[in-house]
């Protein structure tokens, strides 16, 4: 799991846990004026990873890690898909963040009031 918040003009992610070791990051800091916005989307577990490298993926347990899917990087740290959120950047290492977070939906209010 994640713990997403702003510290000054930056959106940080922080990777808990034992999820450290499988997704090859503690955390993630992102300048808000790269993040494009943020979707709870628990259908995108369901959605092609791409190339793992580096990281972990057992379908339907863990995705978590650097996945390649055309030509893009995406962050990945899901383990449960109807609490995940999807963090859109441009300009970043990564072209999104998919994490997994104890609430959604205040996650991407969070998000979303950051941006204004």
């Amino acid at each position: 799991m994640a713990l997403v918040h702003i510290a000054g003009d930056d959106l940080v992610v922080v990777i808990e846990g034992l999820d450290k070791l499988w997704a090859f990051k503690s955390s993630l800091t992102i300048p808000l004026a790269n993040v494009r916005g943020a979707t709870a989307d628990p259908g995108i577990a369901a959605d092609p990873k791409g190339i793992r490298a580096p990281g972990a993926h057992v379908p339907g347990m863990i995705a978590a890690g650097t996945f390649h899917l055309d030509g893009e990087k995406v962050f990945w740290d899901v383990k449960d898909p109807s609490k995940a959120v999807v963090i859109e950047l441009a300009d970043e290492r990564y072209a999104r963040l998919v994490v997994q977070v104890d609430n959604p939906r205040a996650t991407v209010a969070l998000v979303e009031n950051a941006l204004r």
